[in-house]
């Protein structure tokens, strides 16, 4: 009974809705969560981290720090980046950050099933 309701002043109902935020950490620290996943995307769609910025709506210094940071958790590289050139594409991700954008996603994805699936079951 998903959206089971429960009384709100004035007798009216307010629909329950289950919310969960999942991330991954690495030695205590923060290193994956659906921000970074949605930055990695980004980047691997555009092919830049200017681009990548605009297109999830933070700054291009936000993106890059987030990235670092990310790379720093995780004691691997996430982008490469190319100086210079007439290529517009000068950012790409590399093999482990895509292995790991999926991975993430997948995990959350189930994670989110079985948020639903208990929620169903004890509401």
């Amino acid at each position: 009974m998903t959206g089971m309701k429960r009384k709100r002043r004035g007798g009216q109902m307010a629909s329950l809705v289950p919310r969960v935020k999942v991330w991954l950490e690495a030695g205590g620290r923060y290193a994956v969560g659906l921000g970074i996943s949605e930055i990695l995307q980004a980047v691997d769609r555009t092919g830049s981290i200017k681009q990548a910025a605009n297109e999830v709506g933070k700054s291009y210094r936000h993106v890059w720090e987030r990235v670092k940071e990310a790379e720093a958790a995780l004691g691997i590289g996430l982008v490469e980046t190319r100086i210079g050139g007439k290529d517009t594409r000068r950012s790409c991700l590399t093999a482990d950050a895509r292995r790991l954008v999926a991975a993430f996603l997948t995990f959350r994805r189930r994670m989110m099933e079985v948020l639903n699936e208990e929620f169903d079951r004890c509401f």
